[in-house]
């Protein structure tokens, strides 16, 4: 009888903290996401006048935003560990970002992980955006769900992509989930088929060209598997078996397609096709753009290969949790341009997360790096005292517009 009621008052206890988590997050929403857009509107004759001060100002609202994210994680207790090469020293350098895809939760834990870093929250980057690019078979009907919730900060972002009535591009966690819309970076979803794949890309194409270029971002994060985990699997083995590629159990065999454009248009080429230093297009500033200069493979592992989706984000209602990140570093100059080469280039990398995982599933951590004996690990660290200032900060927001707006109300009815 005392066990029962021990364990009647634990779950009694996550259930009354879910209830709090989820109540505090959707006012968290409520003031965030409205004072950012209202913030925007006011700024505009700015973006007119010096439109760089702008995307600039709008840079750092866009972190805080993520910071927020990332604040739901760390007090539930889930953080991250980082392996592998440092990629602080290159964050304000352009790259690619390719990540396996297992859950809803990857892009949450890709927020925390840059809080650390230029893109996510540093103090001294105010530049550097997040792009999360999949090709889904879910994305069809997630993106309808979407649409309303996402296009408002999209329209400000200008990460917005409409690919058609029938799919439309939108805040990437915000397709899972209604409470998250606030923060995370926006997503374009490259739909399944030949048809719309074709045609997308080339959607794709024209709006890296249109916007990344003149906003002076710094890193795209792409998710090539097209998919989650747990759906794409069984697909991809019996792909992979007629095929004679290899089998692989922790990840799939990517989708080429998106990674191919991301590299034609980003990167700087010379006449002979080879990777050049400088792509000659402007940014806001005046300067040339180098294009990409790296490509940067994360490999992330949850604990006993239990992914986190966003609802425990959410709720918290799994026990304190660390998820560990690995990151390799190749110089743009090493990967192939060309799409046999790059084909080859990409499952190489796949087969080495599946080596990756495999390890790390069965020691609890990630191999050595080559010539050291034991592997490095460094543990993520959020600061409190900043994330406190941006809370403070959006909820003060939050009540001055709904003042503002309540008053002019009243004056005008």
């Amino acid at each position: 009888m005392a066990q029962l009621l021990d364990g009647a008052g634990k779950l009694g206890w996550v259930l009354l903290k879910s209830v709090i988590r989820f109540v505090f997050m959707f006012f968290n929403n409520c003031v965030a996401i409205p004072s950012y857009c209202l913030y925007l509107v006011l700024l505009q004759p700015l973006r007119i006048w010096d439109s760089s001060t702008f995307w600039h100002i709008e840079g750092i609202m866009f972190k805080w935003l993520l910071a927020m994210v990332s604040s739901w994680g760390w007090i539930a207790g889930y953080t991250v560990t980082e392996w592998g090469d440092d990629v602080r020293p290159i964050s304000e350098e352009e790259a690619m970002v390719i990540v396996n895809h297992q859950s809803t939760g990857d892009v949450c834990t890709l927020m925390m992980c840059l809080q650390d870093k230029g893109m996510g929250g540093g103090a001294n980057h105010q530049r550097a955006k997040i792009r999360a690019v999949a090709g889904s078979k879910e994305a069809g009907s997630h993106a309808q769900r979407a649409k309303i919730q996402g296009d408002g900060l999209s329209f400000f972002h200008t990460d917005h992509f409409n690919a058609g009535e029938e799919y439309c591009s939108c805040q990437f966690v915000c397709v899972q989930v209604v409470a998250s819309i606030c923060c995370p970076p926006w997503g374009l979803f490259i739909r399944q088929g030949k048809a719309h794949r074709d045609k997308q890309l080339i959607y794709l194409k024209d709006h890296l060209e249109k916007y990344y270029h003149s906003r002076d971002r710094k890193w795209i994060v792409l998710f090539p598997e097209g998919g989650f985990l747990r759906k794409r699997r069984e697909t991809s083995q019996l792909f992979a078996k007629k095929r004679s590629l290899p089998h692989l159990t922790h990840v799939t065999l990517p989708r080429i397609g998106a990674t191919h454009v991301i590299l034609k248009t980003l990167s700087a080429q010379q006449e002979n096709g080879s990777v050049g230093s400088e792509t000659g297009t402007p940014n806001q500033t005046g300067n040339k753009r180098k294009g990409l200069q790296w490509v940067i493979d994360v490999t992330i592992a949850y604990p006993k290969a239990r992914p986190m989706d966003i609802q425990t984000w959410i709720f918290g209602y799994r026990p304190p949790t660390v998820t560990h990140v690995h990151y390799r570093m190749y110089p743009i100059k090493e990967v192939p341009v060309e799409a046999e080469a790059l084909t080859d280039w990409l499952y190489q990398r796949f087969v080495e997360k599946e080596e990756l995982l495999t390890h790390f599933y069965s020691t609890g951590s990630f191999p050595s790096e080559e010539g050291h004996k034991e592997a490095a690990s460094r543990q993520m660290i959020l600061d409190p005292v900043r994330l406190c200032i941006i809370q403070s900060f959006a909820f003060a927001s939050g009540y001055m517009w709904y003042s503002v707006l309540w008053y002019l109300y009243c004056c005008l009815f």
